[in-house]
This record gives C-alpha cells, sequence and structure tokens, in this order.
C-alpha cells in the first residue's frame, strides 16, 4: 500500500510527515513541493516520476499526499485521503493549516491508528473516538473493561457503533439529496439527464437498534438484467455503507441495518433513466445587427402547485464586446456582471406550475473584425424540497429494539443543481 503520508501548506512546507516504510526518506517531500507545489502546469491528482507515484488531494490550500512505490489501487488510496479528511473534520471541524499546527498531536495519532505499516486500518469515526480523544469529545479514564469493550467493538460485527449509546429523545434523520445533471441542445432536445443522489442519515438511537428502511416497489438496480416498466425507477449503481446487509435488499429492496451513531451516508446511487427535471428552460436569443442581442427567456416550474424551487439562479450569458444591458423582469432581480460576461437572475421562489419572463437587450460596441459569438449555455441553480428527479421514494422506515422504545422518524427529500443545470441556445 503506501510508504510515506504527508500533509503540505500551499508554501509546499511539510506540516505533517509520516514514513511508514523504509524505502522513501523525507527528503521525498522535496520532490513533491518542486513537481507539483511550485508547478501550477500540474492538474492531475497522481503523479509519477520513475517509480514513485504521488497522489495529493486539495482541501482549504492544504495538500494530502500518500506516496508509494508499488502498483496500487489509486481508488483505495484516494478513500484513505478522503476518510482522513472526515474524521479530521470530525474531530476539529475545519481543515486548514492553522487546525492542523493547533491538533498535531492528535493528528499523528490519527494516522498510526487508521494506517498499519502503510495498509488502511479501522477508520470508523465513533471507533476512533472512544479512545482517540480531544477536550471537544466527552471522555473519562478508560479502565479494563472500557478497554475490552474497545477491542469487541474495532473487531466484532459491529465495529461501527457501540452497544451502551443513550438517549433521552430518540430520533432517526433521513435525507434523500439528489443533484441533477442536464445539458440541452439548442433545439430543445435532451443530450445528457442524469441524477446523482446520496441518503444521508443522522441517527440519534439508543442501545443497539435495528433499522429497516423500505424503497420503491418498481426498482430496477440493474436494467441491462431485468426488464423494468416504463416508470420504474431504475438506478445504474449502488453503494452502500458497510452496516447494510445486502442480501435483504436484493429479494425486497428493504435496506436492514444496525446504524452507527450520529450522522452517515447510508447509500449512494446514480440513474440516468426517467428523470424528471424540474425546471425547463425556453430561450430564445438574437443577434440584430452587430450592435444588439435580444433575449427573452421562460422558466417554467415542472412539479406540483404545493411545492416551490427556491435559491433560483440562472447565469446568461453576453458576447466579449457588451457594453451594458437592460434587463426587465417581473419575479426576482436581474443584473449584469460585466467581469464574467454574463447576466446573474436571481428568483428567490418559483411555485409548482408558475411561469417566470426575462427579456433584455445587450448593447455591444462595433469591432474592426468581427468574431463569431460561441454562445456558451445557460447555467441554472436550484433547490427543490420534497422532490425527487429519479422518482426514488422512501416507503417506510421502523425502528427496533430489545426495549421497544418509542422513536420520531423524519424523511426530507432535496433536489438541486449547481453548475451542472445547462441549456444551449
Amino acid at each position: 500500500m503506501i510508504s510515506a503520508f504527508f500533509i503540505f501548506n500551499q508554501k509546499g512546507e511539510v506540516l505533517i510527515s509520516r514514513l511508514y516504510r523504509t524505502d522513501f526518506k523525507r527528503s521525498i517531500a522535496d520532490v513533491f513541493r518542486i513537481q507539483v507545489v511550485s508547478n501550477s502546469d500540474v492538474r492531475s491528482p497522481i503523479i509519477t516520476l520513475g517509480s514513485t507515484s504521488f497522489f495529493h488531494v486539495r482541501v482549504n490550500n492544504l495538500y494530502v499526499v500518500c506516496v508509494t512505490k508499488t502498483n496500487v489501487n489509486a481508488a483505495l488510496v484516494f478513500e484513505f485521503c478522503y476518510r482522513f479528511i472526515s474524521i479530521a473534520k470530525s474531530y476539529f471541524g475545519k481543515v486548514d493549516e492553522e487546525s492542523v499546527k493547533n491538533n498535531f498531536v492528535l493528528i499523528y495519532e490519527l494516522i498510526d491508528e487508521i494506517s498499519d505499516y502503510g495498509y488502511p486500518q479501522n477508520s470508523e469515526i465513533d471507533t476512533l473516538k472512544s479512545y482517540i480523544t480531544t477536550e471537544s469529545v466527552i471522555s473519562s479514564a478508560i479502565a479494563a473493561e472500557e478497554s475490552s469493550k474497545i477491542t469487541t467493538q474495532a473487531t466484532g460485527a459491529t465495529s461501527w457503533r457501540r452497544g451502551d449509546v443513550k438517549y433521552k429523545k430518540n430520533e432517526a434523520f433521513v435525507d434523500v439529496v439528489e443533484t441533477v445533471n442536464l445539458s440541452m441542445s439548442a433545439k430543445g432536445t435532451v443530450l445528457r439527464a442524469d441524477v446523482d443522489g446520496h441518503i444521508q442519515m443522522r441517527a440519534y438511537l439508543s442501545g443497539t437498534p435495528e433499522c429497516k428502511f423500505g424503497l420503491n416497489d418498481k426498482l430496477v438496480i440493474d436494467k441491462n438484467s431485468q426488464g423494468g416498466a416504463s416508470d420504474a425507477v431504475e438506478l445504474d449503481d449502488c453503494r452502500f455503507h458497510q452496516c447494510v446487509r445486502l442480501n435483504e435488499f436484493d429479494t425486497s429492496r428493504t435496506i436492514s441495518f444496525i446504524p452507527p451513531d450520529g450522522e452517515f451516508e447510508l447509500m449512494r446511487y446514480r440513474s440516468t433513466s426517467n428523470v424528471k427535471l424540474p425546471l425547463r428552460v425556453i430561450p430564445t436569443v438574437n443577434e440584430i445587427g452587430t450592435t444588439q442581442v435580444s433575449y427573452n427567456i421562460t422558466v417554467k416550474a415542472n412539479f406540483g402547485t404545493k411545492l416551490s424551487a427556491t435559491n433560483v439562479v440562472l447565469r446568461i450569458p453576453t458576447p466579449l464586446n457588451t457594453t451594458g444591458v437592460d434587463c426587465k423582469v417581473a419575479n426576482g432581480k436581474a443584473k449584469y456582471v460585466p467581469a464574467e460576461n454574463v447576466v446573474v437572475w436571481k428568483i428567490p421562489r418559483i411555485q409548482g406550475g408558475q411561469e417566470c419572463t426575462f427579456s433584455a437587450t445587450a448593447g455591444l460596441t462595433s469591432t474592426t473584425t468581427r468574431q463569431v459569438w460561441a454562445r456558451p449555455p445557460i447555467d441554472v441553480d436550484f433547490e427543490v424540497l420534497m422532490l425527487t428527479a429519479s422518482g426514488l421514494i422512501v416507503r417506510f422506515l421502523k425502528v427496533f429494539e430489545k426495549s421497544n422504545y418509542h422513536s420520531i422518524k423524519w424523511v426530507r427529500y432535496l433536489t438541486k443543481a449547481s453548475g451542472s443545470y445547462q441549456i444551449r441556445f
């Protein structure tokens, strides 16, 4: 696996250095600083120099770097880097240069615990917090029996959860969050439409509860092997947290699991079929001679009247030689941003079925050589609560525990787009 682990700041200074094996010296950090940090042309997260490979992830102007000489699984190395970042966030919040310097002793404890001789070990946050503690984590002297509990948790069947968790109020929150990606041609045909979704859960439940979680009856996981109905929800790719019992999901589309304590990602999925587009944008853009461009854009909400889209932002491109734009909108506010050559149209809320219109005229300066306008696509950002573009729904959520306590369950849906919902004109 990996031979060395480093954290660099944006100047290339080494903040954290850990050598797991003897095939590298600490001077290997100078190679990364010269070849990557000081070289602005480097864009790839993997750099191979001779027989040495550098894997790096950037977070808040820090470089989290793993170094190896062997032919390792690149996805595993990046998962290790991102897992380290999530663990660090759970301990001291934001991961930046100041927090790394303030917590360097803790970080050395963590990287020694989650990696042994360069191989990833236990990286469950709840387990780590039970024996690597800071002031922000409530801790007491770990007695012999407490140490025994930790060993059982780290090596037992449910390493992600302790059995003695207690809450006065037992609650479970489920968030189904979907990001819609759209690319639409100028003629109105969909070139690409897919959904990246994940189910985030926060479990504040006492004891060791068994949770059961049902999804749509018509749910097709692998559409190549099963013939699904036209109205079925088709998921191309599913990844689950390690607590999920997959055999029950295959038979009944029920997710059965013992949840970790606190917040975790239960499931991640993609969908490319039967995607419901929340907003329809109809642009009409005409160039009037060489001095003007006229815009008429309509935005329509394609969902029920009880729902609404919030934080709607359209970024409408203008030619490079635009001098000013006269905008007229009935909803929201529109402003020309010359530094970015776009008109930003912000609509606080669009109710389901509502139409909003935008009309504008852009004035252009005359140029000696006529350049064809590339017409970049219109970008749309939005959020719609209680709607899923894939059609995925949670049929039920049940909690079983031997003490039969009452638990409160909450389910929320959110569909959003941020820089990935584009309409050409």
